[in-house]
């Protein structure tokens, strides 16, 4: 028996081991502290902060203009659309290596996992559809056409019975049945809506509409809009806070976020946070959230209880969003 073989092929085994272990580390897997991801469509890879210590512990290479993105509900999956292959493509979070994908259609968007973790909505934009991909096996179920044209997001209300899409080029916000796959309304919300929120009772959304400068309230029980929410230039990501006490909105032309009282459907904070801040996400304790500052290439974090910049992180060019297990 040739020991010095032996003795090398072991080395080589520890050494894959060490390596795999340390990658696990740096890029986060299913039982560490809270990751967020972060897609930069200008140097196709994905930053990966940790929300402990804010600081970029891994960049993984991605398809050309990642965009929307979503960890799937064991963390150990992360969905990207990518859109110049007009896939969504799944990553393993502990390697950064590609797990399978799927095709969508011309230029996917947004991203979102339905409540119960099973399926996503994936918003294509050139195709004018809502695609529902099943999470587990990453294929399509279904895809509905939207009455908009160029939907950009397809958000799950919180008990995973409605999607609401936001369509830039019919100033409107497409209403679908889950169940059914059928769309069932539309709402004039203004010029160019982007970014969805609904409050964790599900009774409202708001939604940024970016060339109208405003923030449209729905009251979904009745599928009407209730408000209009006078608000920054070119108005686009809305996220809400876990208690449902304040609606979070980027403004891209004047690179802050905006805190508004649900209780008012006021404004009553302001905090400057980069240049063309875009989508959102908050962290599991919902203390800080994390706003992707795309002409910054700087990720955000502000304090969700002041509504201030607390830091801000280095990404890569163009961060397009975030995404938080």
């Amino acid at each position: 028996m040739d020991l010095a073989l032996i003795f090398r092929s072991l080395s080589g085994i520890l050494r894959r081991a060490a390596a795999a272990a340390a990658a696990s580390v740096a890029l986060g897997s299913a039982g560490a502290a809270p990751f967020a991801y972060v897609p930069n469509e200008g140097s196709a890879s994905i930053s990966v902060i940790d929300t402990a210590t804010d600081r970029v512990t891994a960049t993984f290479p991605t398809g050309a203009k990642p965009r929307g993105v979503a960890v799937s509900a064991d963390g150990r999956r992360l969905f990207v659309s990518e859109q110049a292959a007009g896939a969504v493509v799944a990553y393993d979070t502990a390697s950064g290596r590609e797990m399978g994908r799927v095709a969508v259609g011309a230029s996917p968007e947004a991203i979102y996992l339905s409540p119960d973790g099973r399926r996503l909505t994936v918003a294509v934009e050139e195709d004018d559809t809502v695609a529902i991909v099943d999470a587990a096996s990453l294929s399509v179920v279904r895809r509905i056409r939207t009455r908009g044209k160029n939907p950009e997001h397809a958000v799950w209300s919180p008990d995973g019975r409605w999607i609401y899409a936001s369509a830039e080029e019919a100033d409107a916000v497409d209403i679908i049945d889950a169940e059914r796959g059928e769309l069932v309304k539309s709402l004039t919300v203004g010029r160019r809506p982007r970014g969805i929120g609904f409050l964790p009772d599900g009774s409202r959304a708001y939604v940024a509409a970016e060339a109208a400068g405003v923030v449209a309230v729905i009251d979904t029980a009745r599928q009407e809009v209730v408000a209009r929410i006078p608000a920054g230039l070119r108005s686009n990501g809305v996220t809400v806070s876990l208690d449902g006490r304040r609606v979070f909105v980027s403004s891209g032309g004047k690179g802050t976020v905006q805190s508004i009282d649900p209780a008012t459907n006021t404004i009553v904070h302001e905090s400057p946070v980069g240049e063309r801040p875009w989508n959102m996400a908050l962290t599991p304790d919902g203390r800080k959230l994390y706003v992707a500052c795309g002409r910054s290439a700087t990720v955000a974090v502000v304090d969700t209880a002041t509504g201030e910049k607390r830091g801000e992180v280095v990404v890569g060019k163009l961060p397009w969003g975030v995404a938080i297990r």
